[in-house]
């Protein structure tokens, strides 16, 4: 992949437009369609501004993940709303954490021990969610869902972002709620929705690439929930 050289020396951050930009040699960066990068805290301007200042000979996307979801924030979110709104809601529905294993037992019962808290703190906001342990689907009460999606809506373009990326990596919202109310740890939750897989490593051991690549994930969202600091 061709990466672009550092074509910067100075990276800071300032006022504007009642928020706070990053500037490149005092020039405010920008996103990839030309729209200015302004944050409304300026802490999380100071993120972005971090990661293009850790950049040394040249410019590396994969190395600068707030960039990127700030970027789509600002780009894609606004016009997209509704679509991540229904997709949050989609996958309160058929939630990771709602789904047993029927066999073997010992892993049904971490899956309740472990689970089951994080499905109660949903259902005090209103997302109450079934469990099953058949191979079908359950259909989950409208209400809940509906709740769901009201908290999506609730959030602004960045939070919402971020809620969303968090919901993909998981496979489920309810763990990205709880990350985002900070009732879990990135970390802690991360290793939730690998409990399946936490599982199986323990019985026959882990492939060296598999074990790089959940590592890096789990770097880059630990990254990524610095903006909920």
């Amino acid at each position: 992949m061709k990466t672009a050289k550092r074509f910067y020396k100075d990276v800071s951050t300032a006022p504007l437009d009642e928020g706070f930009a990053v500037l490149l040699d005092g020039r405010v960066l920008k996103t990839p369609r030309k729209q200015k990068l302004v944050l409304r805290q300026e802490v999380h301007a100071q993120l972005v501004a971090d990661e293009w200042d850790a950049q040394i000979d040249d410019i590396r996307p994969e190395t600068m993940p707030v960039t990127r979801l700030v970027n789509v924030s600002i780009e894609l979110t606004p016009v997209n709303r509704d679509q991540l709104i229904g997709e949050f809601r989609r996958y309160a529905e058929t939630d990771l954490l709602c789904y047993r294993a029927a066999a073997p037992l010992d892993l049904a019962e971490m899956q309740a021990e472990k689970w089951d808290p994080v499905l109660r703190l949903a259902a005090e906001r209103g997302v109450k969610l079934k469990t099953t342990d058949a191979v079908l689907a359950i259909s989950q009460d409208p209400k809940s869902l509906d709740a769901a999606a009201d908290y999506a809506a609730q959030k602004d373009h960045l939070n919402l972002t971020l809620l969303m990326h968090l919901t993909a990596v998981y496979g489920s919202a309810v763990l990205a709620m709880a990350v985002t109310e900070k009732l879990l740890s990135v970390r802690d939750a991360y290793a939730l929705s690998r409990l399946d897989n936490l599982y199986q490593i323990e019985q026959w051991g882990e492939d060296e690439e598999a074990a790089k690549i959940a590592a890096d994930l789990e770097t880059e969202i630990i990254s990524l929930c610095r903006l909920l600091e």
